[in-house]
């Protein structure tokens, strides 16, 4: 691939460090990790997360967790799994300090003091319910709910191929948009639109190619490869693309739910997926 020795770690510093390369996919301001990324992550834990902080004085690993988010928040590309590896010990000292609230009432107990046995009781059981009450909803929401339609659609697909409706597969969407492969488990051509930075900067892929003008990117493809048995796309772009289905005798054949709301592009409410008539 690069017809000359590469020593893989130096490589990938001089890629994200010193020329910026993840830059291609997105640049955020540097505080998010502090004020969005990691904040979101932690959620209703932040608060607990804080006391715990202060009250168990381990400062060594609190210094940790900001080393490696000051240290992410030097690249202009970030994400939330470049942190995911600190978001322990952020839940680490939440348990900190729910379990500091259980020793007070523990030890207000012991020492018989009424005007504390019904309240300290209450103050645990409220920290528990609160932080049930938000995260278990959000988690099985964005579990099994949000974006669930680049899953949708490849558990179809794999399905209909069974039985060899399907012959071919082109994805019109950014690339890495479904699970691809993993989901089908057929040995079925198919193609996404790449999103690999290029040699020279300021040259945009594929994927924003066709972002940007969807019909015209899409007449130039049919040129250079055969027209596939099925399409797949998002619904923000089918409706400009939905004369060029009809002209070249596409029909739509499904559709599956994917979002409520728009997370960096536009609303990807539905994945779509359009078939070749006979």
């Amino acid at each position: 691939m690069y017809k000359t020795w590469i020593f893989v770690p130096l490589n990938f510093l001089k890629f994200n460090f010193l020329s910026s390369g993840g830059d291609y996919y997105g640049t955020h301001k540097w505080h998010w990790y502090f004020t969005q990324g990691f904040t979101v992550m932690v959620f209703t834990f932040l608060p607990f997360s804080m006391a715990g902080i202060f009250q168990s004085k381990q400062w060594k690993l609190f210094g940790l967790m900001a080393w490696v988010l000051a240290l992410y928040s030097v690249l202009g590309h970030k994400e939330f799994r470049f942190v995911l590896p600190v978001l322990p010990i952020a839940l680490m000292f939440s348990g900190i300090s729910l379990a500091s609230l259980e020793s007070l009432c523990d030890l207000d107990r012991k020492r018989g003091s009424s005007s504390h046995r019904s309240k300290c009781p209450s103050k645990v059981q409220l920290a528990t319910v609160f932080l049930l009450v938000t995260n278990i909803p959000m988690a099985l929401y964005m579990s099994l709910v949000h974006q669930r339609g680049s899953e949708d659609v490849m558990n179809f697909l794999a399905r209909e191929s069974l039985d060899g409706r399907v012959k071919s597969i082109l994805f019109l969407m950014p690339c890495h948009a479904t699970p691809y492969y993993s989901t089908l488990h057929r040995n079925l051509p198919m193609r996404f639109l790449d999103c690999s930075p290029g040699d020279k900067n300021g040259i945009p892929d594929e994927s924003d190619r066709f972002l940007t003008d969807p019909v015209g990117f899409v007449s130039e493809l049919v040129k250079v490869w055969s027209l596939p048995s099925h399409i797949v796309l998002f619904e923000s772009e089918e409706r400009q693309l939905k004369e060029f289905f009809t002209l070249h005798s596409f029909r739509e054949m499904k559709r599956f739910f994917h979002a409520h709301f728009k997370v960096d592009r536009d609303l990807q409410a539905s994945v779509v997926i359009y078939t070749l008539t006979d």
